[in-house]
């Protein structure tokens, strides 16, 4: 009787049964970052294409590059890129909450510790607003130097790799204030809504490197 009651438990576990046996992890990754992921490495690749348009315009043009270049304002775009590094940091932290579950903050406005996600996510849209600002300022003091889009091919280049950038900068904007709108309209704060306020985290960090690598082409490799 043991082996025809061992031989049943076994037939009915088997796959031959007819029985759905699980495999494989119990967990996957999110196709939502998976995505953001992909779409970021095709990011990189329009960049780069950026980069090695500049250093080959540079290579045949070096008098031009070492005039042109003394009309930039090192110090002022220091601090327009410390600004933007600076709101990284902010979003970051915002990740931290949403990870958590803290939308919105749990005490007064004053208390940092406190803060959920829209609040440093407003602080991050702010300090990259101030970097667009400051962007549009240089450009308006190069164009009365006489640097334009069509000036020279030192114009072209620049307002180029650093106009493509600040629509970047202008497209992470628009999505922090998709995350914003949505911790108010929605009535809980689900995995859905974490995980938008994660990926955009991804693509601000992503055009944050890219100015890096891009100040210090332009500002720093005069």
């Amino acid at each position: 009787m043991w082996n025809v009651a061992t031989t049943s438990a076994v037939t009915a576990g088997s796959p031959s049964s007819g029985a759905v046996v699980a495999q494989g992890p119990a967990t996957r990754p999110d196709m939502v970052a998976v995505g953001t992921i992909v779409w970021l490495s095709s990011e990189i690749m329009f960049f780069a294409g950026l980069f090695a348009m500049y250093f080959t315009i540079r290579s045949v043009a070096p008098d031009l590059w070492a005039e042109q270049t003394q009309l930039l304002d090192v110090p002022f775009a220091l601090v327009n890129t410390t600004i933007l590094v600076i709101s990284s940091v902010w979003c970051q932290l915002g990740v931290f909450k949403a990870e958590q579950g803290v939308p919105s903050r749990t005490g007064g406005l004053l208390e940092l510790g406190k803060w959920g996600m829209r609040e440093w996510y407003v602080l991050t849209f702010i300090f990259g607003s101030v970097f667009i600002a400051g962007q549009v300022y240089e450009y308006a003091h190069l164009v009365q130097e006489g640097v334009t889009l069509s000036s020279s091919p030192y114009g072209s280049v620049f307002y180029m790799t650093t106009g493509f950038h600040g629509l970047h900068v202008l497209g992470g904007l628009i999505a922090f204030l998709l995350i914003i709108g949505r911790s108010f309209t929605a009535k809980r704060y689900t995995h859905a809504q974490a995980t938008g306020a994660v990926v955009t985290s991804y693509y601000w960090h992503f055009v944050d490197v890219v100015w890096i690598a891009l100040f210090l082409t332009i500002y720093v490799l005069r």
